[in-house]
């Protein structure tokens, strides 16, 4: 967009300081409008890369509710198996004694732990670790609680980028800790379940053994399919916020592009002021257009 005043005209402008406001009002009115109009371009290309940033945070937490699912059927799948065993067979107790001598016999460490495991269901303590900051814990019990869109939203605005991505990294590296924990304790599972199917087991440890793998298996999907829930969690929140974001922008684009259409409005009427022979109340009302298109502007780059 260029301005161009026509000598013409430019030979008609009195010769003093209100000619020389005059021959400028216009090319100002200009710079002014390109402006804006870069401005109004450029958030809205950034409200369609937070869209798109949006969609792949979506993706990611779909991954999430999908092993949340799988851990949650893995989980039932077991529960039926050990009712299964319970109404097939008798299913007696384990024998301390005779699941340590047997953990005694394997090479892999970690015996006590796979005790523990099997005779109480106990499962590997998570690591101690930095909490989540309570105002990000504050919006995942609003939706865990399923309270309305409104109140989680509201609670949303007072969390910020860096407070979910450090309470994403620590849910992620929880879930990473929970695995690398229970990797020994299932490798020695494995090759007990193993030893225990020999012809010179002793009779009933097997059956005793299964029924509390089972039950073990029970707590640990349990309790991976809520580390994953809460990293599920966690991306829904970074996709609500993208979203947020990304309406922001394009309201600021919008916006952006009012004031832009204000000042090109200013920059014809100026124009026009230098063609007329009443120039006072023209260049009033485009120093008018112009004034307002900058203080709109100035209020959206700050307020909005």
């Amino acid at each position: 967009m260029k301005a161009a005043i026509p000598e013409s005209l430019k030979a008609e402008l009195p010769q003093n300081s209100w000619g020389k406001v005059l021959g400028l009002t216009p090319v100002i009115l200009t710079v002014i409008a390109t402006l804006l109009a870069g401005i109004a371009s450029g958030e809205m290309t950034r409200a369609q890369y937070v869209r798109a940033l949006a969609a792949q945070l979506q993706s990611k937490a779909g991954d999430q509710w999908g092993y949340f699912q799988a851990k949650k059927l893995r989980g039932a799948l077991q529960e039926n198996s050990l009712e299964v065993l319970r109404a097939t067979i008798e299913v007696p107790a384990p024998d301390p004694a005779g699941l340590a001598a047997a953990v005694n016999e394997l090479s892999s460490p970690g015996g006590p732990q796979t005790l523990a495991a099997l005779e109480q269901g106990q499962l590997p303590a998570l690591p101690a670790g930095p909490e989540i900051k309570p105002k990000v814990q504050a919006v995942l019990d609003a939706l865990n609680a399923s309270q309305p869109e409104e109140d989680v939203v509201r609670l949303l605005a007072q969390v910020t980028d860096e407070d979910l991505k450090t309470a994403l990294d620590l849910a992620q590296a929880r879930a990473l800790a929970f695995d690398a924990a229970m990797k020994p304790v299932n490798t020695q599972l494995d090759q007990l379940e193993q030893a225990l199917s020999r012809p010179m087991a002793a009779k009933g440890l097997l059956q005793g053994f299964t029924a509390a793998r089972l039950r073990l298996g029970i707590a640990r999907y349990d309790q991976e399919a809520r580390l994953n829930q809460v990293v599920a969690y966690l991306y829904e929140l970074q996709v609500r916020k993208a979203n947020a974001e990304a309406e922001r922008h394009h309201e600021r684009s919008g916006r952006f592009f009012y004031g832009m259409l204000a000042a090109q409005m200013a920059v014809v009427i100026s124009t026009l002021a230098i063609a007329a022979r009443q120039r006072n109340l023209l260049w009033s009302l485009a120093a008018a257009a112009g004034l307002v298109a900058v203080s709109f502007s100035a209020y959206v780059f700050l307020k909005v």
